[in-house]
């Protein structure tokens, strides 16, 4: 085994499994009824604390799931979240710099040796960190402001030398996403990683997203201005991050910023044939004209039919509560698990709750709502606990509930409050007609 990969393996087994373990089992006697009284806040604070110093050094892959799990933080309960919710908000944006040399060394490989000549300044010390690679500020030889994204090296063995990894540890990290099966979500995340490497296409992704969302008075997609394997250019963009409206912004802040990013997510493959796949809040920020400014294009998935019609079949039958016709449907589309007899009823109330922001005219998106889904779904004595593990998630479909999920994370910790039934009405299909 190579010394790298050694020392990736022997800090993440310095994760104090025990610990850890018993972090896991204090929530599974909170959703047992234990008072969470029961479970260590300290406990909780140092597994938090480990976990973070150890997927920070990692970066690549493990750096990458700790960011798609800080979303989830808001279905922790208000007990146990703070130290966790603070150890996974770093994870969105923080990581070890590459040194000068070898950021150097990346650039003339994939720009030329004679890289700096492109650039009439440009700034050694990174301005932000990707889950991957690191984010420059520089002067483009045409005088534009420019963000140069630049992989680190070895990314590439070392991103999927964290995920096999990982798996063996899957179980530590359920806190994070209660209700939520880690290792299918380790596996998606492992296949969208590959994708990732190659900046070139990350590229053209956002070169289409670009071209789709030009001249928008809501969106801001930034322009490539140039791209290699592992290194791209694009045009700089000043804004207040989505993490510091969720800490300190006003109430109307909220409310627009939450607004502005369903837009984004469920418009985005009516008008761009794309869905933005890597939803957490160092990936978006609010400019001064007051636009929803995206960016990191490296995961999408192809949808150049738009969102799947029976998604808005499936919540429009829920809300009418057609429990008969929605069973049928799910059946038809693989999201009962083959031979399983299933109760209509059961179903429908099962994800009835889901479908709440849909239901009303204007809905407020909270952690208490969210962590009364998790607890729900979640709780082994309950009738939705067992009808939840006789359904299934098609495989073209779970991309697609994993950034749903991941932007719904992002509402509840924006506390935002907004008319999602409006949203939903205008890009989702089969969600305000019978059309079969």
């Amino acid at each position: 085994m190579p010394r790298k990969t050694v020392a990736r393996t022997a800090r993440l087994a310095s994760i104090p499994l025990g610990v850890a373990g018993r972090a896991v089992g204090g929530w599974g006697k909170r959703l047992a009824g234990q008072s969470a009284e029961q479970v260590s806040a300290d406990l909780s604070a140092r597994t938090a604390e480990q976990l973070f110093a150890v997927l920070g050094q990692l970066k690549g892959g493990a750096m990458k799931f700790g960011q798609a799990l800080s979303v989830f933080e808001a279905a922790i309960p208000d007990e146990l979240a703070e130290p966790y919710r603070e150890a996974l908000t770093k994870l969105q944006s923080a990581a070890p710099p590459m040194t000068t040399p070898a950021m150097h060394r990346v650039l003339a490989q994939q720009l030329g040796r004679g890289w700096a000549e492109r650039f009439t300044e440009f700034d050694d010390t990174p301005a932000a960190a990707a889950s991957i690679g690191q984010v420059h500020k520089a002067v483009w030889h045409d005088g534009r402001q420019v963000a140069v994204k630049i992989q680190y090296p070895g990314a590439d063995e070392a991103l999927l030398s964290d995920l096999r990894q990982l798996q063996r540890f899957s179980k530590l990290f359920q806190p994070f996403a209660p209700g939520m099966e880690i290792k299918p979500l380790l596996q998606e995340l492992t296949d969208r990683m590959t994708e990732e490497l190659d900046y070139r296409a990350e590229a053209e992704n956002q070169r289409a997203f670009a071209k789709a969302f030009a001249g928008d008075a809501q969106v801001l997609v930034p322009r490539v201005v140039a791209s290699a394997p592992k290194v791209t250019v694009t045009e700089w963009v000043d804004g207040t991050p989505l993490a510091s409206i969720i800490r300190t912004g006003t109430r109307t802040e909220r409310n627009t910023a939450g607004r502005l990013l369903s837009e984004f997510h469920f418009s985005s493959p009516a008008r761009a044939g794309l869905l933005h796949s890597d939803p957490h809040p160092g990936n978006f920020m609010i400019v001064p004209d007051g636009r929803l400014c995206v960016i990191d294009f490296g995961a999408v998935a192809r949808l150049p039919d738009g969102l799947p019609r029976p998604l808005g079949m499936m919540t429009r039958l829920s809300l009418r509560g057609n429990s008969a016709d929605l069973l049928d449907l799910m059946r038809r589309e693989g999201f009962v698990r083959p031979g399983m007899q299933l109760n209509a009823d059961d179903v429908l109330a099962y994800l009835a709750p889901f479908t709440e922001p849909a239901s009303v005219e204007t809905f407020h998106f909270t952690r208490k709502w969210m962590q009364r889904q998790a607890e729900r779904v979640g709780d082994l004595r309950g009738q939705d606990f067992k009808t939840g593990r006789s359904l299934n998630l098609p495989p073209q479909y779970l991309l697609i509930q994993r950034v749903t999920a991941g932007a719904t994370g992002i509402l509840c910790q924006l506390d935002a409050e907004f008319s999602m039934h409006a949203i939903i009405t205008q890009w989702q299909p089969g969600f305000a007609d019978d059309a079969p």
